[in-house]
């Protein structure tokens, strides 16, 4: 089929465009709320006028050009993507990971607090269970990510270099959690809350109560179908 192959191009720069904006997204506003707690530095936080945590953007993009390493020659570029990999490889594990017990956590201080789930204006489609079956195939992947970089398939090495080389081109995103973990804990010497000290109220939105949200549902519910379509598609 002719112009088939510049169909996939534009597909993959697409796609890599996407992934990249994403990345930008959630690590400037990750980098912002670290400041706004006191784990990085304050000017982090600053948010424009327009809304953007405008030196937490420029910060992450200051990464990009890293890139470049690809056009590096000989094999030092194959070395250096190597470890950029190993380095974020799991990350998306250990991010959703988070975000599903932080779920489960949130749940169990809502209930133990007092509040019932007919309070919250947003709730996950499968509740509770949806993440802790996420969070348990989260945790099935990491083991079985270890076990390949503990005993490699293929056999293992008998250059010890060599074996401790594989393992933390594969495993190396662990290491580095446990460290950001453990800085983190020395710094602030914090620990995780119980789910009666969890604060459930700095930024809360929505403090309708369960009337009140009662009422709101039944007049979304009566709403005629194209709005029900347009708001499930585009605005949850």
């Amino acid at each position: 089929i002719g112009g088939i192959n510049h169909l996939i191009n534009v597909t993959i720069c697409i796609s890599v465009l996407s992934i990249g904006l994403s990345c930008v997204y959630g690590g400037s506003r990750t980098l912002a709320a670290l400041a706004e707690t006191g784990y990085a530095p304050s000017f982090f936080a600053y948010v424009d006028k327009s809304g953007r945590p405008l030196w937490s953007v420029v910060f992450i993009l200051a990464f990009g050009p890293l890139a470049y390493i690809n056009c590096a020659p000989g094999a030092t570029k194959d070395d250096v993507f190597a470890w950029l990999l190993a380095l974020s490889g799991l990350s998306t594990l250990f991010t959703w990971g988070s975000i599903m017990l932080c779920h489960i956590r949130f749940r169990k201080a809502w209930k133990v607090q007092g509040h019932s789930v007919e309070e919250l204006p947003f709730r996950a489609m499968f509740g509770v269970w949806g993440s802790w079956i996420g969070l348990i195939l989260v945790v099935i992947v990491l083991i079985a990510q270890a076990y390949i970089a503990i005993w490699p398939i293929g056999g293992m090495s008998d250059d010890p270099k060599e074996v401790a080389t594989v393992f933390f081109q594969t495993y190396l995103a662990l290491p580095v959690v446990i460290a950001c973990y453990a800085v983190g804990y020395l710094w602030k010497r914090t620990t995780p809350q119980r789910a009666h000290e969890i604060d459930l109220d700095t930024g809360r939105k929505c403090w309708y109560t369960v009337e009140q949200m009662r009422e709101y549902r039944a007049e979304l519910a009566a709403q005629p179908w194209y709005k029900k379509t347009y708001r499930i598609l585009f605005s949850g």
